[in-house]
């Protein structure tokens, strides 16, 4: 997890907003939809990052606690690009979780102790996007038809639905293994030693190139099959339980 300060990308942000606010304003349901998606946001951010943090806190470090990060308050953890980009590209980041490995309990290593705080988050997101998937399967099985097909049905499944798709998307775009992203820590965890050396002296290459897909929207052409394929993985799971067949 990380911020970003340069200007360059508030400018890049910015652009993307006015265009994309074009399409939501010329269309009712675009509209709809992107205000649906920021509880959405709210709720993936939030538990992703509490994830992080009660990670951290169980295994003995109490940084995150002393810095009010052991919360469901959205305001803790609400970093403002990652944020916009959940909202516009449905993938992104929040405000960073802090953590001293060197609180960890001595059971495990520091190594697999960041690891597992790092893992945390991602795994949070896949649940919550399994438990939206069962509240959205649930709702198909047992609500009303005339309930289904009325005004207060159709948000509550979009806004159900869309709260699932954040989460993968979060949870996914997170595993990358690029500096300074959740994958980044749970790669470097399995790789020998002089790898870990070399990453230190050398992670920044890796941050540029995590920023150059990042700028170019190759990020999304690369995580997107990937967050579909979880997303239509969980779907198709929370609907052989229900018994029903179902698409978002």
């Amino acid at each position: 997890m990380f911020q970003i300060d340069n200007r360059i990308f508030y400018i890049i942000l910015a652009v993307l907003i006015i265009f994309s606010l074009g399409s939501y304003l010329q269309n009712p349901t675009n509209l709809m939809n992107l205000v649906l998606t920021i509880p959405a946001v709210l709720i993936a951010i939030t538990f992703h990052e509490f994830a992080h943090a009660f990670a951290a806190d169980k295994l003995g470090d109490d940084t995150p606690k002393r810095q009010g990060r052991l919360t469901l308050n959205p305001l803790a953890h609400l970093d403002p690009i990652g944020s916009i980009l959940l909202l516009f590209a449905r993938f992104g980041w929040g405000k960073p979780v802090e953590i001293n490995t060197r609180n960890f309990t001595r059971k495990i290593s520091q190594s697999a102790g960041e690891a597992i705080v790092s893992i945390a988050g991602p795994l949070m997101n896949i649940l919550l996007a399994f438990v939206f998937s069962m509240i959205y399967c649930a709702i198909l099985k047992f609500a009303p038809y005339n309930f289904l097909v009325s005004n207060v049905g159709t948000v509550i499944r979009s806004l159900v639905s869309i709260t699932a798709i954040i989460n993968v998307g979060l949870g996914v775009f997170n595993l990358i293994p690029l500096p300074p992203l959740d994958g980044s820590k749970i790669l470097r965890h399995f790789l020998p030693y002089s790898a870990k050396e070399w990453l230190d002296r050398n992670g920044y290459i890796f941050y540029i190139i995590f920023i150059a897909i990042w700028i170019t929207g190759i990020a999304g052409y690369i995580i997107s099959p990937v967050i579909d394929w979880v997303m239509n993985g969980i779907l198709w799971l929370c609907a052989q339980i229900f018994g029903i067949g179902i698409l978002f």
